[in-house]
């Protein structure tokens, strides 16, 4: 056996498992990246008005708290829409 096979094998095994888990948990209400852009204008106006967002739009706030690039988007276009600086 050559040195740090069986780490490299292991680390494959473990990302494979860390890839299905995020899988798993992934909330079946998320509409994904392109449905929530498309969106999250609508939705950021909302939030600002103290509207229920996200009983309305479920699917965009699923997306929202899982997509941490989604996220930043909507923290930024949240803070314009609020006329702050961000």
């Amino acid at each position: 056996m050559r040195t740090g096979t069986w780490a490299t094998t292991l680390w494959a095994f473990m990302s494979g498992w860390s890839a299905l888990d995020r899988l798993l948990r992934t909330d079946p209400r998320d509409v994904g990246c392109a449905e929530a852009m498309e969106m999250l204008h609508v939705y950021a106006e909302l939030v600002a008005a103290g509207e229920p967002a996200e009983e309305r739009y479920s699917g965009i706030a699923a997306h929202l708290q899982a997509c941490g690039p989604c996220g930043e988007d909507f923290a930024g276009l949240l803070a314009v829409v609020r006329g702050q600086p961000h």
